[in-house]
């Protein structure tokens, strides 16, 4: 299936300045595959070690950090031949064998002509836990999340929607002839979500019982590595955390609220659990700006925030909202619909590297997402039906003079001044393509 990532992959091959590359991301969003498919069509060979499967090969690392002793010992246990430029070595489950990502400092210093990829399941969790020397400024880093809603447009096989969008007009409103294809695949998104697992299921079967077996598994192996991965003490916060997270973005405030979670239970208790889910890449903490300066990072509040998963098919499953609800526009959905379009817009934005934060002012106004773009902060409304009226939008408009905004909404294509901003109103369905329009 097509990743965007594949791209950069090929640009970090091609590079003269070249470090061994780190990928992490969420379990089962596919570094494996990915990985082992750009080895296939780029080198001449690669070698695969897996450190979960095979501890005799971390051995290999535990004498010295000899880079040729290591490479050499490597070729003997996999009975393969590494040639630079050839080649490309992948280690996975790295975080298996700490020693051998305090190597990557020496691979990276002695041996850079040669093709190095690592990866690892719960890799963020790993460094914080593990005393690892970590190989700071040797390495390249690349973040693999779920499959965006473009990569899953194309994997449905309409790879011809996402072209005829590429370069659409904000004043040429869009006909029912795309319009509806892509609502409808939409709407599919909020069901299946981007694992890969899940949506090659839909792809082959369409059959949505199939698609919730695979999400419930996917559901229980996250909530079994709790029980592996965290300390003792932590996993009963974890699991509760873990719980509350679609009830509280159900919430029509949906700050994320410690005393929510457990009862009698403070933030001091809790906070370390949180880290970990966000560490393992299964939840991302969008945080409240009141005062919008530059860079929003040094004036965002660490203490006000709102949590979502990284991966709507999961929160849906894990709400247990069922597909038909979601297909058939069901006022059923209405309490659910205004968090999943939000959960939604977080993790495109993310997938475009673009870091988000939220505005409040108050209990008067709010703007869902900004962020900063050349020098400017953009702010971005979203909203689940066809109503993009935002009383709070026009505020921050006239109070921090953004040149471009963003309304995400149902409603078609089109652009207007809100004060003097110039304000996009995309179809959410278009989300993946925010970027195109002035940003750049």
């Amino acid at each position: 299936m097509y990743r965007d990532i594949t791209k950069k992959l090929i640009a970090w091959k091609d590079k003269a300045s070249r470090k061994p590359l780190l990928i992490t991301g969420v379990r089962q969003c596919g570094k494996t595959y990915i990985i082992e498919e750009f080895a296939k069509a780029n080198f001449e060979n690669y070698v695969y070690i897996n450190f979960e499967e095979s501890e005799k090969l971390a051995s290999v690392f535990d004498y010295d950090f000899d880079v040729d002793r290591i490479i050499t010992e490597i070729e003997r246990n996999s009975k393969a031949e590494i040639i630079a430029g050839k080649t490309l070595v992948f280690f996975d489950e790295i975080q298996e064998c700490p020693r051998a990502i305090t190597s990557l400092k020496y691979f990276c210093e002695k041996k850079r002509d040669l093709h190095i990829v690592c990866a690892g399941s719960l890799l963020g969790v790993a460094l914080k836990q593990k005393n690892i020397s970590f190989p700071v400024g040797k390495i390249n880093r690349m973040q693999l999340y779920p499959m965006s809603f473009k990569e899953f447009v194309i994997a449905n096989g309409r790879e011809d929607l996402i072209e005829t969008f590429e370069n659409w007009p904000t004043d040429r409103e869009i006909p029912d002839l795309y319009s509806v294809p892509m609502k409808q695949l939409l709407k599919e998104y909020y069901i299946v979500g981007g694992m890969p697992e899940v949506v090659n299921t839909w792809i082959e079967t369409h059959d949505l019982d199939e698609i919730e077996e695979v999400q419930s598994g996917i559901l229980k192996d996250y909530a079994d590595d709790f029980s592996k991965h965290a300390p003792v003490e932590e996993v009963p916060k974890i699991r509760w955390i873990w719980d509350s997270v679609p009830v509280q973005l159900a919430k029509e405030n949906n700050k994320f609220v410690f005393s929510h979670v457990k009862e009698g239970k403070r933030s001091a208790e809790l906070e370390n659990a949180l880290q970990w889910l966000t560490d393992a890449g299964l939840i991302s903490q969008l945080y409240m700006v009141e005062k919008p300066e530059m860079p929003l990072s040094g004036c965002a509040d660490k203490t006000y925030f709102k949590v979502y998963m990284s991966d709507i098919g999961l929160l849906r499953a894990k709400s247990k909202i069922d597909a038909s609800t979601i297909m058939n526009d069901s006022d059923m959905f209405v309490k659910f619909k205004g968090a999943f379009a939000e959960n939604y817009v977080m993790n495109e934005l993310i997938a475009l590297g673009i870091e988000p934060y939220f505005w409040r002012s108050g209990n008067t106004a709010e703007v869902d997402f900004m962020f900063e773009n050349n020098g400017n902060i953009v702010p971005v409304e979203v909203k689940s039906a066809d109503n993009t009226q935002a009383k709070s939008y026009k505020i921050f408009c006239q109070k921090y003079q953004s040149k471009v905004g963003f309304k995400l909404s149902g409603k078609n294509i089109g652009d207007y001044k809100c004060l003097d901003t110039t304000t996009y109103s995309i179809p959410l369905y278009l989300t993946w393509n925010i970027e195109s329009y002035e940003l750049k």
